[in-house]
């Protein structure tokens, strides 16, 4: 284990992130909220912290191996929570204790959109656009920012991106330099951010809106800065740009590049999970609509369909915008929008759930095992767009499932233990670990209604859900440190 090598990366990124710090002081000078000292004070100490940090082990550059990357994203999204709350902590406008800012940081940052603030539309607008900030900063990785803009993690970048980007199947590289891979994921991250915005202004928003809504649409995060979210807006045209470019951003970002390299949008259509994605959202907008009308929830089937189609793609890319209060929803459909959140979107997406392509080739071997009760003796290989899957992927998303579901069934009831109700656990852990935001019961609006140790477990969560498991708790695993 090169510990002074890790430890100098943490040093860097700490310095590196340090410096997201000024643009709100540049919003709060530009919009004059007088809250600028809050980050000015976060800027110095976190630029201080990760001097001292580095500056010890600056010298020891080494290879890392594999699992010195994994422990450099786990302990970097921890410290990256820890450290973004420093501004909520220090702000007398917020006036947050430490469980609430890390709370708070740590939803931002892991894309949650979970949110223990209340009356979001008086906040200061440093205090917004930093919210937004982190979300955008967290959507693609700060990891992967990292390996972009920094030559010196050049050597050990693929060990770094490997252990940062959700998915199955990790090695595959877009471009051969795995510097390049990480700038062309961020060409097109701030390609679309740049479009979504655009189009939000265009659409009605006003530009600081426009702007802070696009960071946490492309992200799929869901913060906003009215406490009623994308229904304050009431605005068809605004509902429509949030769908597509939450589509856009729970889409493996490796398709986006291949179809803007081919100019063509068949690179999207040959993509059996991106098919498999786009038939789950057509089914279950139009179940929402049907329940909707048939139980007259809602008169007017134009705007059925809305809420029905902008809480679909919402929940299943773990965006959380919401445009009307689902949990007042007939029958069985705010536990199907909760469960849908398990599904999520695409390996390779900024979005979160166990993603499409893992419940695809646990349906494809099922469909196999069935097969082979009356034909034992063939060989049926689990094929994905044709393809045959190895062994080695099936096993580990059978692995990954069982973890999951472990975790998420452990974290709930912690959270009971600490004297949550049943629907409140279930729909927070679920919501927490699947990095989508909204839940059900006493957390429908906001999770301030839950104890600090219940707010510690979700932040767990969050971060088990992020990091998808294993770059966690492979820390706690003995194997880990020997050798």
């Amino acid at each position: 284990m090169n510990l002074s090598c890790v430890q100098r990366i943490l040093g860097l990124l700490l310095m590196l992130f340090s410096f997201s710090m000024l643009p709100p002081v540049g919003v709060s000078y530009y919009y004059d909220d007088g809250n600028y000292q809050p980050f000015l004070d976060a800027f110095v100490s976190l630029l201080l912290i990760g001097s001292a940090v580095w500056f010890p082990v600056r010298r020891s550059v080494r290879e890392l191996r594999l699992r010195d990357g994994f422990l450099v994203v786990a302990l970097f999204w921890v410290v990256l929570g820890l450290a973004g709350a420093a501004p909520l902590v220090l702000s007398d406008r917020t006036h947050m204790p430490i469980t609430d800012a890390v709370f708070e940081s740590v939803s931002g940052f892991t894309t949650t959109g979970a949110t223990v603030l209340v009356g979001l539309d008086s906040l200061p607008r440093s205090i917004v656009y930093f919210r937004h900030q982190t979300q955008w900063l967290g959507g693609i990785g700060m990891v992967v920012l990292a390996v972009a803009l920094l030559p010196m993690l050049g050597v050990g970048g693929m060990q770094l991106l490997r252990a940062e980007t959700p998915g199955p199947v990790k090695d595959a590289k877009i471009t051969p330099r795995i510097t390049e891979t990480a700038k062309v994921l961020w060409v097109v991250y701030v390609t679309m951010t740049l479009a979504c915005a655009g189009a939000y202004w265009i659409a009605g928003m006003p530009l600081f809106e426009a702007v802070g809504h696009s960071f946490s649409t492309v992200s799929t995060g869901g913060f906003s800065n009215h406490d009623a979210n994308l229904a304050y807006f009431d605005n068809a045209g605004i509902e429509l740009i949030a769908v597509l470019f939450m589509l856009l951003g729970s889409v493996n970002f490796a398709l986006h590049f291949a179809a803007w390299r081919q100019r063509s949008v068949f690179a999207y259509l040959r993509d059996s999970e991106f098919r498999i994605y786009l038939l789950t959202l057509a089914g279950c907008s139009t179940l929402y609509v049907l329940a909707l009308l048939v139980a007259a929830t809602v008169q007017d089937p134009w705007l059925a369909l809305r809420r029905a189609v902008v809480q679909a793609v919402s929940m299943q890319s773990s965006t959380g915008f919401t445009t009307d209060n689902f949990a007042l929803w007939p029958g069985a459909l705010p536990f199907l929008l909760m469960i849908s959140t398990f599904l999520g979107g695409c390996a390779g997406s900024t979005a979160g759930g166990m993603k499409v392509i893992r419940w695809l080739l646990i349906w494809q071997q099922g469909r196999r095992e069935i097969m082979r009760l009356v034909h034992p003796s063939a060989e049926l290989p689990v094929k994905v767009g044709g393809k045959p899957a190895s062994v080695r992927i099936i096993e580990s998303v059978w692995g990954f499932f069982a973890v999951y579901v472990l975790c998420f069934v452990m974290l709930m009831l912690l959270l009971m233990a600490v004297g949550t109700d049943q629907v409140t656990a279930f729909s927070a852990i679920a919501t927490c670990i699947n990095n989508a935001g909204p839940a059900l019961g006493a957390v429908s609006s906001n999770f301030s209604a839950l104890s600090d140790g219940g707010k510690w477990i979700c932040v767990v969560a969050m971060l088990l859900g992020r990091l998808e498991i294993f770059p966690l708790l492979v820390l706690i695993s003995p194997t880990f440190w020997r050798g």
